[in-house]
């Protein structure tokens, strides 16, 4: 009984700590492509309308931000509930399974508020499902190994 209950704290806390790297990465993707997209409208062109391109952008990916929080934990938590009590140890597993699960972040606000959807450009399903593998990965580092 002691050891479940240990190991529940220990899973809890491995998935903040994966949580905590996929925001990283998250953020720090989702910033290095606003920068490009700033770098390729150039300072000359802001005044047709450019900046305009880009605060839709940076509002975008706040919004999708404000999103990921809440909506991540669901797919991360079958993730997590389906390794542990299946036993599965494999990295590819985790690694695989937490893009996935970031990687359905972008198409669930697709459907949010509109009524056709329009599915989201492959640059924030990469930059989701790469900050996903990530936080897979230190997930399976910490706890999945043991599962």
């Amino acid at each position: 009984m002691l050891r479940t209950v240990g190991r529940v704290i220990w899973v809890s806390i491995a998935f903040v700590l994966a949580g905590t790297v996929c925001a990283f990465v998250l953020i720090t993707l989702g910033l290095e492509r606003f920068v490009h997209e700033a770098q390729d409208v150039g300072l000359e062109q802001i005044g047709d309308g450019s900046l305009d391109v880009l605060v839709g952008y940076w509002n975008q990916a706040l919004f999708i931000g404000g999103l990921a929080s809440a909506l991540t934990i669901v797919p991360g938590l079958l993730m997590v509930i389906v390794g542990e009590v299946a036993g599965i140890r494999s990295a590819i597993y985790y690694v695989l399974a937490g893009g996935a699960a970031l990687a359905a972040i972008p198409l669930l606000t697709s459907f949010i508020g509109t009524q056709t959807a329009a599915l989201p450009s492959t640059t924030f399903l990469q930059i989701f499902a790469t900050a996903g593998f990530a936080g897979g990965l230190i997930y399976w580092l910490l706890a999945g190994r043991q599962a």
